[in-house]
């Protein structure tokens, strides 16, 4: 698994095989960072369920200000620790070791917020509406700011309270769709 496209195209990302994720193929990656090019440059990104970190990993590459991701998986967060260091951007990232929900708000009390949020949940998480909902109640994503939903078995809508969806595209059973946040 490597980086697909920006300053660090072709580097390895290491933690692919790591029980429990299933890293966004190469091709879904690409045709994803495609629809989202225009919003990347000087973002703040979070990597909700961040598994290997190649969402936010990708999302660097092309010219992300800062990324933070998030793993309850102590083995994923201590890999994305060692890409981290191998590409030399640790001053730009934070990587939070915690279960979505604590680190949700450990996010809200630091009075973080972000221009991209990725929802990569596990399988059996099926509620992302909860999440988009959560991420607006708790003041996580900046106004024009994009949450990326990338699921199995959840049906979304085309809009929810101040989110209203710019994008789907369907990768066999993989549904890629994307909001867009007007507070």
């Amino acid at each position: 698994m490597k980086i697909i496209s920006g300053i660090y195209k072709g580097r390895n990302i290491i933690g692919y095989d790591i029980e429990g994720t299933r890293p966004t193929q190469d091709r879904v990656r690409e045709s994803l960072f495609g629809m989202i090019q225009n919003y990347l440059i000087d973002s703040e990104v979070l990597d909700l369920f961040a598994g290997t970190g190649s969402l936010g990993l990708e999302s660097l590459s092309n010219g992300a200000m800062s990324a933070t991701f998030v793993d309850i998986n102590q083995k994923c967060t201590n890999n994305i620790k060692k890409i981290i260091n191998l590409f030399q951007v640790k001053e730009e990232t934070l990587v939070l070791n915690l279960d979505y929900k604590k680190a949700l708000q450990y996010l809200y009390e630091n009075k973080k917020s972000f221009d991209l949020i990725f929802l990569d949940p596990p399988y059996r998480y099926q509620n992302i509406e909860e999440l988009l909902i959560k991420i607006k109640e708790m003041n996580l994503i900046k106004e024009d700011g994009l949450v990326v939903c990338e699921y199995e078995n959840d049906e979304l809508k085309e809009e929810y309270p101040s989110y209203k969806k710019l994008k789907e595209k369907k990768y066999g059973f993989k549904t890629i769709s994307i909001y867009k946040y007007k507070g």
